[in-house]
């Protein structure tokens, strides 16, 4: 008779449930880091903002790193504060948030179309390479259970220069945080390491010196596990890590000046305007749209034997692209428009490597903790290439941008400018 007086219950927003997700993950200790992005506010230079969990005096805290384009500001705040400033920044600073817990991922992206709320929540399983493990579970210096795997590792713990990384105690005892960092240093390695046998390098006479250059460097995790690593090999490494942002660049710099790494040093720059001397090996983890295809040409000009890209936001060639009709059902949704500029866009860069001379890869990487972006391309330099074969390489690109539409590709425009008139690329 009274039910038109009581007032249904209200179904709690995407956000709302993301946010109550987040709270009891931070409460059952399943928490184990969360990204902001799609970034919408007002501050300059802003991109994305990192929270993982800390401890500070024995007590739960959040860390908040707010990733600039060219700076990270860090700020510590205990569990509560800090999901006040969660709170207060999703949605009207940020649009997308990712979760991690021990056992989930958890996805929201924050919409609003005609005033109503129309914003997504996705849950699903945890990746193989995020899980953590109990914690009364002994764990290895990879994270995982000891009982679970014996895993040779390249790098060790050791290093008194992890420590100033963040990535061990001053015991050099991982720190449990950093688990997933250690796994990803450990698997860039291997890669490099592979690399490196594959390459003209490996019959180099030891006292040779190796020139790396690491553009995009961030705070040196792969800079020095590179120059570690090649040390522990009996070589002599020359390894500059390249860096816009002048605070990374000094603590590292004092990290190698400190436990006399010599042949490992830090340099400010950008990588469309640094100018390298005794290239060997060119290496530019995400690198924002045409900075990849910058680094990957100072590596063809300097005749590197190794080329090591992990390509992010590819911006250029998608707004070029032509649908083919026969692909428009498949492409009117935004998501896979994304994703086919990107394999369009990365195949091309493949293809003009492969036509350069390099056996080239594309695949699957495991993804840094700032970027969800994990596809790496690896170009290795061919002893001898067969005659005929750039050309046709050549070719298929020409066709691929014509069935796309695309009427310029950044490094083959670069690749181009050095070229003869008479043989053009294009």
């Amino acid at each position: 008779m009274f039910s038109n007086l009581i007032t249904p219950p209200v179904e709690p927003t995407a956000r709302a449930r993301f946010l109550q997700l987040l709270e009891t993950a931070l409460a059952t200790r399943q928490f184990v880091r969360l990204t902001l992005g799609k970034y919408r506010g007002s501050e300059a230079g802003l991109e994305r903002l990192l929270v993982r969990p800390v401890q500070l005096r024995g007590e739960a805290h959040l860390q908040l790193v707010y990733r600039h384009t060219t700076k990270d500001i860090t700020k510590n705040h205990p569990v509560a504060e800090a999901l006040a400033v969660l709170d207060a920044l999703l949605g009207p600073s940020f649009q997308n948030a990712h979760l991690h817990t021990r056992t989930q991922e958890v996805q929201l992206t924050v919409k609003e179309k005609g005033g109503r709320d129309k914003s997504l929540l996705r849950v699903g399983k945890a990746a193989a390479t995020e899980g953590a493990v109990a914690d009364d579970t002994p764990e290895d210096e990879d994270g995982a259970p000891a009982h679970n795997r014996e895993k040779h590792r390249l790098l060790s713990l050791d290093r008194p220069f992890w420590a100033d990384l963040g990535v061990t105690t001053a015991q050099h005892q991982l720190i449990p945080a950093m688990s997933r960092k250690w796994r990803q240093i450990n698997k860039f390695t291997e890669v490099f390491a592979s690399a490196m046998a594959a390459s003209p390098l490996a019959g180099a006479a030891k006292e040779r010196p190796v020139g790396v250059f690491d553009f995009g460097c961030g705070k040196g995790y792969l800079t020095f596990a590179m120059h570690d690593w090649l040390r522990a090999q009996g070589r002599v490494p020359q390894v500059t890590g390249v860096e816009l942002r002048e605070e990374l660049v000094a603590l590292c710099n004092d990290s190698a000046a400190r436990h006399g790494l010599d042949g490992l040093r830090f340099d400010a720059g950008d990588v469309r305007h640094y100018t390298p001397v005794g290239l060997d090996v060119m290496v530019a983890l995400h690198a924002c749209d045409i900075a990849t295809d910058y680094a990957i040409d100072f590596g063809l000009r300097a005749g590197a034997s190794i080329i090591m890209c992990s390509p992010c936001c590819h911006k250029q060639v998608r707004p070029q692209m032509k649908t083919p009709p026969l692909l428009r059902p498949m492409l009117q949704h935004g998501v896979h428009l994304g994703q086919e500029a990107e394999m369009v866009t990365d195949s091309l860069r493949a293809l003009l490597l492969d036509a350069a001379g390099y056996d080239t890869q594309v695949f699957e990487f495991v993804s840094l903790e700032h970027t969800n972006k994990n596809k790496m391309i690896l170009a290795v330099k061919r002893s001898e290439t067969p005659d005929g074969h750039a050309d046709a390489v050549r070719a298929q690109i020409r066709d691929i941008k014509q069935f796309y539409g695309i009427r310029e590709q950044c490094l083959e425009t670069l690749i181009a400018a050095r070229t003869l008139p008479s043989s053009p690329l294009q």
